[in-house]
């Protein structure tokens, strides 16, 4: 008996050391603030005006599908997306002017991977003297500091070689492409060192056209990269020769058939490109294509401090990036990682990369990196935007009188849900109150600790799914209650009855909230906007009604079933035989009388 009646003690110890736990979690995220909705707050509206000739109807609502899922990605930050025209897409996202979610919103998110054919100083007089970095050199290239990064083996794989961690990269957003070209299948080893070319040495002026093998106009043939990066043709270091980095130049391609220089970026033909430093380079044609992504994310590996974003390849992208670090690996040649024309780092290799999980590093932060992952995850824009959206502030959609009406609202409704059950309940109405305070205090903690973890925005949408809950919860109270009364009704001690009612009301209370969160759950799925964010209020809500009765009501009716002020009957307890409609009360008896009776009976 010792133990049974210490049971509830502990649960509810147990439930509150829970509760406390949470708020440790808050303190340690620094906000007792929830973040409001464009509804209750405003925030920064982005207009972005498409361009280029494949721009119809279908390809404008896929972008904004596409924008919607990386600004929204858990569908609870309430950011909205929509279409204006045949032209624009508007994204309201609210709170606080982000940077780096206006580039997460602009971003075409194309990313390819091509070798490095030659790199050097992309400002100044086009036949400068200083010849572009040895790929097959020795020393380490002088645009691995500038061009930043290393392409390495995913921490989570067993690398041939331990990725280095060194960071000295810059790193700019990506691209994704839709059509896959497929690169040849290269030989499996490195390339030869010794072959007299511009990557090899030469100035970036100079013209490979003795010894050139594969292509009769002098230097390699573009469809082989791996002898090509050692030996570019003449037409693609002719271009290199007359490409410079400007404010305005984001990337070129050589027509291989012509010679032209033709800006963009297509994955067939040499790219001249630049990084972040005005680091100019001539790129092979893509050997590995972003389309190959299964995806991404930004995260801090094991016994390090800095931000990486990791990448899975599906097997077409697996089976090339061996091919190619096998190529590479050993060597200080380049593999470029081009994101929206620019190059985002030109590492080296790090190792062998098998499996098809790699990773990137270099100066990320965790807003860049997760903004970076994020573009690559949800794909690439089917139509291009101009390169300068408008951006602006908005205020909120509410006025203030409204939100206050709205809040006065459900303090009313909350009032009066706890006066009826103190007065219907007397006794066991402090349950239902202590109960609703519980439960607003856990919906507190989970909705600041949901805003750090999955960008939660409390909309009034979002307000009126917790509201509604209140009504959720007091019924499960209603249905235990009423239970405990018809087991007295019976003849039954409350001991007893809070049990025996307890077996059947727990059933009854679970099949109506497992009703209520399936209609969440449908809503979430199905709906769009605001309407996901009551959606998610609503089953956040219901999760905490079912916490709140298996952890804290049914422990807290148990141990006020241990005083004679409920187990006798009390007037003001609720259970006494007037509210039962009963003419008395069936009271356990004493431990002292249970002990006489034995000991009589023994007699």
């Amino acid at each position: 008996m010792a133990r049974s009646s210490k049971r509830p003690q502990r649960t509810l110890a147990i439930f509150f050391l829970t509760i406390i736990a949470m708020y440790g979690l808050v303190a340690l995220a620094g906000s007792w603030k929830p973040a409001l909705g464009l509804d209750l707050e405003g925030g920064t509206r982005i207009r972005l005006s498409a361009t280029g000739n494949n721009l119809t109807p279908e390809n404008l609502k896929e972008a904004a599908g596409i924008i919607d899922q990386r600004v929204n990605g858990s569908g609870v930050s309430e950011a909205e997306v929509t279409t204006e025209g045949n032209q624009y897409v508007v994204v309201e996202i609210p709170g606080q002017s982000r940077r780096d979610l206006v580039d997460t919103v602009k971003r075409q998110a194309q990313l390819r991977f091509r070798v490095v054919g030659m790199t050097g100083p992309g400002a100044g007089s086009a036949t400068t003297t200083e010849g572009p970095s040895p790929s097959g050199s020795a020393e380490p290239s002088p645009s691995v500091s500038p061009g930043g990064g290393v392409l390495a083996p995913s921490a989570s794989a067993s690398p041939t070689a331990a990725p280095t961690k060194k960071n000295t990269g810059k790193n700019r957003p990506p691209f994704l492409l839709d059509d896959k070209t497929k690169s040849p299948d290269p030989s499996g080893t490195a390339s030869p060192k010794g072959t007299a070319s511009p990557s090899g040495g030469a100035s970036p002026s100079a013209t490979p056209t003795d010894g050139a093998t594969g292509n009769p106009q002098g230097g390699a043939d573009i469809n082989d990269p791996l002898t090509w990066m050692d030996n570019p043709d003449v037409k693609s270091v002719a271009g290199y020769n007359a490409f410079s980095c400007t404010a305005d130049t984001r990337s070129a391609n050589v027509d291989p058939e012509t010679g032209k220089v033709v800006p963009g970026d297509k994955p067939e033909w040499p790219l001249l490109a630049c990084d972040s430093d005005g680091q100019k380079y001539l790129l092979s044609k893509s050997m590995v294509e972003g389309t190959d992504l299964d995806g991404a994310a930004a995260q801090i590996p094991q016994n390090d401090v800095n931000w990486v974003v990791t990448l899975d390849f599906n097997g077409h992208g697996s089976d090339e990036f061996a091919k190619i670090s096998r190529a590479l690996y050993g060597t200080q040649k380049q593999f470029a990682i081009v994101l929206d024309g620019k190059v985002l780092s030109a590492p080296v290799m790090q190792g062998i990369i098998t499996d098809g999980q790699a990773q990137i590093s270099g100066s990320f932060n965790q807003a860049s990196a997760q903004s970076l992952a994020t573009s690559l995850r949800y794909g690439s824009l089917p139509i291009a935007f101009e390169k300068d959206p408008s951006v602006e502030t908005i205020g909120p959609s509410l006025a203030g009188d409204q939100l206050s009406a709205g809040l006065v609202a459900g303090v009313i409704g909350l009032g009066a849900v706890m006066i009826y059950c103190l007065f219907y309940y007397r006794g066991l109405g402090v349950v239902v109150v202590a109960s609703l305070f519980v439960a607003a205090g856990i919906t507190y903690a989970l909705v600041l600790l949901l805003d750090k973890a999955a960008n939660f925005t409390l909309t009034l949408p979002g307000i009126a799914g917790l509201i509604v809950a209140v009504g959720i919860t007091a019924d499960s109270f209603i249905v235990y209650f009423e239970r405990i009364r018809d087991e007295m009704r019976d003849g039954k001690t409350m001991r007893v009855a809070v049990e025996s009612g307890w077996k059947r009301a727990r059933n009854t209370c679970l099949a109506a909230d497992a009703v209520s969160l399936l209609a969440a759950v449908v809503l979430y799925i199905f709906a769009a906007g605001v309407v996901r964010g009551f959606a998610f209020a609503l089953g956040i809500a219901t999760l905490i009604d079912l916490a709140v009765f298996f952890w804290f009501t049914h422990p807290m009716v148990s141990w006020l079933a241990q005083h004679s002020f409920f187990n006798r009957g009390h007037k003001l307890s609720g259970l006494d035989a007037e509210a039962l409609g009963i003419d008395r009360i069936n009271v356990a008896p004493t431990t002292a009388m249970r002990t006489g009776r034995t000991a009589g009976g023994r007699a």
